[in-house]
Order: C-alpha cells, then structure tokens, then sequence
C-alpha cells in the first residue's frame, strides 16, 4: 500500500530529523550529537573513582576493592578460610582482617607474609600490615 501521492515511505518524525523543524537535537544526545552512553567496561572504570571522590566516599571505594582482592586472594591460596573471614578495616596502613574461627586467624597468621605481599600487589593504596582480629558476637 502506498500514500497518497506515491510515496511509500514512513513519514517523517521532526523530532529525530534535523531537517525538518526543532531544534536539531535527538532525545538523550547533547546538541552537538555525540552519545552520552559509555563506549566500553574500561569508562566505568574509569567513571567510579572520580564519582566516589566527587561525593566523599573514596575511603569506602578503597574499602570496597581491598575488600573484593581479600576475596579473591583467599580463594586462589586458603580456600578454607572463604567465608570464614573477611576484611574488617584499612587506617593508617593496617589491614585488619576479622576471623570467625581461631584456626582461621591462626592459618592468617601464619600465611601473613605472603597474604600481605598478594594484598599489596592487587590494590593501590599502601599497606603496612596485616592484623589478624577475632570476630565479636
């Protein structure tokens, strides 16, 4: 089926042409029409810290990654303590871990030198130390 006059072709929308009427702009592009939208994972990466500093919380984004390589950590080298003990704070250089268990602090502590050098390596703020604290119920 055509339209009259022959023209078989969806009618125009103003909005979205900017040709024809508006102000030449497409909803959701600045007028300039680059994309707003993140072109891959790495703008993310990206975009988080400077959101965290703009609004104060780079102390808890630093928390939050030392606490996923702690994750991560554990699981490539003390597969038992997964779950068993977690990343309670990070001040002044002191990484404290919490352990439910004695034996789990105890296997923290032992592996303490090596944890530290892993946890170092993964994330980007200074690290002096590990201490091993027991979890308060």
């Amino acid at each position: 089926m055509s339209r009259a006059g022959g023209d078989s072709r969806r009618p125009r929308d103003s909005r979205h042409d900017p040709g024809h009427g508006g102000n030449g702009s497409v909803p959701g592009r600045p007028a300039d029409g680059r994309s707003r939208r993140p072109r891959g994972p790495e703008r993310l990466a990206e975009l988080l810290p400077r959101a965290a500093r703009d609004l104060g919380l780079e102390p808890q984004l630093e928390h939050a990654l030392a606490a996923a390589a702690w994750e991560r950590i554990l699981s490539e080298r003390v597969p038992a303590a997964v779950g068993a003990c977690r990343l309670r704070s990070l001040d002044r250089g002191v990484a404290t871990i919490e352990a439910d268990l004695p034996i789990v602090g105890q296997e923290i502590r032992i592996r303490s030198t090596e944890l530290l050098a892993a946890l170092r390596e993964a994330v980007a703020i200074p690290i002096l130390s590990l201490q091993v604290a027991p979890r308060h119920v």
